[in-house]
């Protein structure tokens, strides 16, 4: 008999951001995150101990998902960024660094944790009505009959990844590969509520980037052998399908939905299998040219079907059974019984092809909203990442369908943003301030820290030791290279802002990144001349960013606002 131990009283600390180890376990993952943040960002590569995966990535989404996390703090940070991450895929980093630096900010302010909270809410909303106002100067419209804007959108995404390791050749590809499978699953005569189809990534491992292409419809991988058992389809019409969701393999323990009823003497091995000779009839009966199984046909079955000319092929899977049923309109048949006339559906046409090493069966829709990209890349490594970062991208061309608006990127969103706040707490603090019982002095205070914490965000895209600057027209930022002469004349040396949209031959005065300065108003209302001649603009998803700005505040007010952290140690 083991021997029984009392129960340990649970651990009660009071002030957890007091403390040293927390103060320096924020500042560890603070460094982590910054260091992965922007298209120059360092690669992490993470892996236990005792070997398996290993993974190469500078996305918060694979970051947090392979760091194990342990203190109760950290915890809440690292589940709310993931939770934004979920939910909209980008701007996860934005939202740690944002969320780590505020905390940083605000603590040595020495304010109450009321205090803080309630101003940090109120420039939050600050924020939000500005990013979604007419007047905003750095939030763009999205024309969905232009597919400028839309790369430039996706383009953004794919050179902030480093570890997909493309050219500007391959990035301009995968680009309009991303595009064009999302426009695919559009429906061509939507009106009212759309609903959306689906894209489908398929691996290419050890292929060219440049040979990634984009099919509509679904490819089901298969073996070369089994591609040439298959008959060809000689159809001027629709072809039949039938999809099946439970086994055909005969095995008695899985009769799916239905009961297999056997007499007295008789196999169970031959009544089932003469059961599924039924159903087979019942298929060429109702003129079936296709039979798509998720799990295993009885090869007396299909041998069955072969004979009478249908297509039978098994093992597809759970993964691609939605997407059937989204592409053919069949309803997945559960049972070995009679099939309802309504469960079948159809396809336009069927073909095979060869793409690498790797064989296809290709069925081809009626309307086309479901489709294949094939992505190819040099590595495992490589491919996992890209793969990655095409499904943000798609998730982002989703979000933007819906509300149809982008945020300038490169870090010009967050500097103009500071400058909007600075300028509107020391020339307007009444309207942020309202019936607050908060000082101007001490809203002066919380929104230095907020402004310090947004171009936090900015000097984080900097990692090869360069100088960044704003300007004091629209509060733009731009960069300038670290070897560049302390003493210099700044159109020289500065070609665009971070963003793609200013260049530095208009008539502008720039100082240095958190320098002290007087609080200017920038401009607003964006020229739309600026924004359709810009060939290469840097864009962000309005709604992943508002979502990360909300969730990097609302977090570090949580944090904030604890009193005591209770472990039980049992």
């Amino acid at each position: 008999m083991s021997r029984l131990e009392a129960k340990k009283p649970s651990l009660c600390k009071s002030e957890p951001l007091t403390t040293e180890r927390v103060r320096t376990t924020l500042s560890v993952l603070k460094r982590i995150v910054t260091s992965c943040y922007g298209p120059s960002g360092r690669l992490k590569q993470l892996h236990n101990g005792f070997g398996g995966y290993v993974c190469t990535t500078s996305q918060s989404s694979a970051l947090l998902s392979h760091l194990l996390v342990t203190h109760p703090i950290l915890k809440i940070l690292t589940t709310s960024i993931q939770n934004h991450v979920s939910s909209f895929s980008d701007c996860g980093l934005f939202t740690a660094i944002l969320c780590c630096n505020l905390i940083e900010n605000v603590q040595r302010l020495g304010l109450t944790p009321t205090t803080v909270i309630r101003l940090n809410k109120h420039l939050l909303s600050l924020c939000i009505s500005y990013l979604k106002s007419e007047t905003c100067g750095c939030r763009i419209p999205v024309d969905f009959s232009s597919t400028h804007i839309l790369l430039c959108l996706v383009r953004s995404i794919l050179t902030s990844k480093p570890a997909c390791m493309l050219t500007r050749k391959e990035t301009e590809h995968v680009s309009a590969l991303i595009l064009r499978a999302f426009l695919l699953t559009i429906p061509e005569n939507a009106e009212g509520h759309i609903i959306l189809g689906k894209s489908l990534i398929v691996p290419l491992k050890g292929q060219r980037v440049i040979d990634s292409t984009v099919l509509p419809g679904i490819l089901i991988e298969m073996s070369e052998v089994q591609l040439m058992r298959l008959l060809p389809i000689k159809k001027s019409t629709a072809l039949k399908v039938a999809l099946f969701c439970t086994t055909l393999s005969g095995d008695i323990s899985d009769t799916g939905e239905g009961t297999v009823v056997v007499s007295y003497g008789v196999s169970l091995e031959n009544a089932v299998l003469d059961q599924l000779l039924n159903l087979g009839r019942q298929l060429i009966s109702d003129h079936v040219d296709l039979v798509l199984c998720q799990k295993v046909i009885h090869p007396s079955l299909k041998q069955f079907l072969n004979m009478h000319r249908i297509i039978a092929i098994d093992r597809i899977g759970v993964t691609l059974m939605e997407p059937l049923t989204k592409m053919t309109g069949t309803q997945p048949i559960g049972s070995l019984g009679s099939i309802c006339p309504n469960s079948y559906g159809s396809v336009k046409d069927v073909c095979t092809a060869k793409f690498g090493s790797k064989h296809f069966f290709h069925l081809i829709p009626n309307e086309a909203t479901i489709c294949s990209l094939l992505l190819c890349n040099r590595n495992d490594t490589a491919w996992d990442e890209l793969k990655l970062t095409c499904q943000t991208a798609l998730h982002v061309l989703q979000l933007t369908l819906k509300e149809p608006w982008a945020l300038l990127g490169g870090g010009c969103t967050e500097t103009h943003l500071a400058a909007y706040i600075r300028h509107k707490t020391h020339n307007d603090p009444e309207s942020i301030l309202k019936d607050d019982e908060c000082t101007q002095t001490e809203l002066q205070l919380i929104a230095e820290a907020f402004c310090s914490a947004l171009e936090s965000v900015v000097g984080s895209l900097e990692h090869d030791g360069g100088d960044i600057l704003t300007d004091m027209k629209y509060g733009h930022l731009w960069s300038v290279q670290a070897d560049s002469p302390c003493v210099a004349n700044w159109p020289d040396l500065l070609s665009q802002c971070g963003c793609g949209l200013y260049n530095s031959q208009e008539e502008l005065n720039w100082s240095f990144l958190r320098s002290t300065r007087h609080p200017f108003v920038p401009q607003s209302c964006l020229p739309h001349e600026a924004v359709g001649s810009a060939s290469n603009l840097i864009l962000d998803c309005l709604t992943a960013k508002l979502s990360g700005l909300q969730v990097a505040i609302e977090t570090a007010n949580l944090i904030l606002d604890l009193s005591y952290v209770i472990e039980d140690k049992n």
